[in-house]
């Protein structure tokens, strides 16, 4: 029944279950590392997810004779590092200032702009944007569970409504969904879910309220006015040009550059335009913006580090995974249901893009549709192929990989990278554990549950 498994899986199917283990050691330290040992961790964390990445790498090429998945994995590792480290660059110059009493509904509308905002500039770029002006309206109450509402917010569930607001959605969008199925589909799962987020969080912070003494003069200063101002404003005009080179893709475009390998075109056009902007952005940046964002490059330096290793160490989980869920005695399992849990499980503690994918692929192959044939793709989005309740279980994937991608720090790339800045500005953030039970469990879980109950269950939405 099932013609088509995963490209992961078919990449090499033989993959020994012991080549976990230096994912696990690695998302274990990346967890355990700043608690247990800080001071090794903050001087070897490179050595260490570069050593573990590698080692997997080395084991696919040398005792598999496996050069597929790797290959796949370095250009989708390489755009990723290029895309995050130029919108960094170019948000790094845009300085953004609110001057405004940091109260609890300020707060909350701040993120819901940034929820829009992820839908037209990314949740990566929305969240570069917006968390050093968030930080510093909140500069004298600032809690670590603020942040961590921003990254569940701002970082993931803002991005649902196109495919520009989430890597997962592009992804569809590259290989056939059409551009506006995620807003006609996700709408009203996108309003549920932020206004849910938007409630809890106003009710945290309103306790917060309550405890915050400022000092005299800052209130005075924001209470005479509330003013909103932006510096290097040029660096709109780069980070626009990296947005739009995202578009960019040979699998799209058939008539752009590209390196041709195994059935598939990979990008360098994107990524040389992206850097190109990048360098310039740094080069021609405003001082005064570049100072006012305390900028320095150690927050992009750990991402780019880190996920080196993730990428390459998580290899051989993704493929076991699709190996599993891609044998035809799991195809009556594959509903709408089972779905929205995998996927979602799979995102918050993998990258939410490839499990995407992954479950597209997955999904089609019980119709015998192949996510590599875009007019396939489409009808499944649609319902207008094989069976009209396809595109239930592409509403399902969807919701999935973007909501649970702020399960964990590693889910989705902007949340290290939020995590890192206010890092750097002070605020000491909770561990990769703590984060996950003392904030996604409470807090994100019940909504990812009413989610699932209203949406994909009983469909009232």
């Amino acid at each position: 029944m099932l013609q088509q498994i995963t490209i992961l899986a078919q990449a090499h199917p033989a993959v020994p279950g012991f080549l976990i283990i230096p994912f696990l050691i690695l998302i274990g330290m990346i967890a355990s590392g700043p608690i247990l040992f800080g001071h090794f961790w903050e001087h070897n964390y490179k050595t260490v997810a570069v050593t573990l990445g590698l080692t997997v790498l080395a084991y696919y090429l040398f005792v598999l004779h496996d050069v597929h998945m790797p290959i796949h994995t370095f250009f989708e590792y390489a755009s990723f590092a290029v895309l995050l480290s130029s919108l960094y660059i170019a948000a790094g110059g845009i300085y953004i200032n609110i001057n405004a009493n940091a109260t609890p509904l300020m707060n909350v509308a701040l993120v819901a702009v940034g929820a829009v905002l992820a839908n037209l500039v990314g949740t990566t770029g929305a969240s570069l944007l917006l968390i050093r002006p968030f930080i510093r309206l909140n500069v004298h109450r600032i809690k670590p569970y603020q942040i961590i509402f921003f990254i569940f917010i701002v970082s993931n569930a803002g991005g649902l409504l196109t495919p520009l607001g989430d890597p997962p959605l592009f992804i569809g969008f590259l290989k056939g969904v059409p551009f506006f199925w995620t807003l006609q589909h996700l709408f009203m799962p996108w309003i549920l879910s932020i206004t849910l987020l938007c409630l809890v969080f106003f009710l945290l912070d309103r306790r917060n309220k309550e405890t915050f003494v400022p000092r005299p003069e800052v209130v005075a200063k924001n209470e005479a006015k509330t003013e909103f101002y932006i510096s290097g404003k040029r660096n709109l005009a780069w980070l626009a040009v990296i947005i739009g080179a995202i578009f960019l893709d040979p699998n799209v475009i058939e008539e752009l550059p590209h390196i041709y390998y195994d059935g598939n075109r990979f990008s360098f056009l994107r990524e040389i335009i992206q850097l190109t902007a990048a360098f310039f952005c740094f080069r021609f940046s405003n001082k005064t913006a570049l100072a006012g964002n305390k900028f320095n490059f150690h927050p992009i330096l750990e991402v780019v580090f880190l996920f080196f290793g993730i990428f390459f160490s998580m290899m051989p989980a993704l493929q076991l995974s699709a190996e599993i869920a891609s044998s035809p005695q799991f195809a009556q399992y594959i509903t709408p249901t089972f779905l929205y849990w995998a996927t979602g499980s799979l995102s918050g503690f993998l990258d939410n893009a490839p499990t995407y994918a992954n479950f597209l692929s997955l999904a089609m192959a019980k119709y015998d549709m192949a996510q590599n044939s875009v007019v396939e793709v489409r009808q499944f989005a649609t319902g207008t192929g094989v069976d009209p309740t396809t595109l239930v279980l592409l509403e399902a994937i969807s919701l999935a990989a973007v909501l649970f991608g702020a399960f964990t720090y590693i889910g989705n790339g902007p949340n290290f990278m939020v995590k890192a800045i206010a890092e750097s500005a002070g605020i000491k953030m909770p561990s990769f554990f703590a984060y996950i039970l003392r904030f996604s469990i409470p807090f994100l879980l019940p909504v990812l549950i009413l989610v699932w109950y209203l949406v994909v269950h009983v469909r009232i939405f």
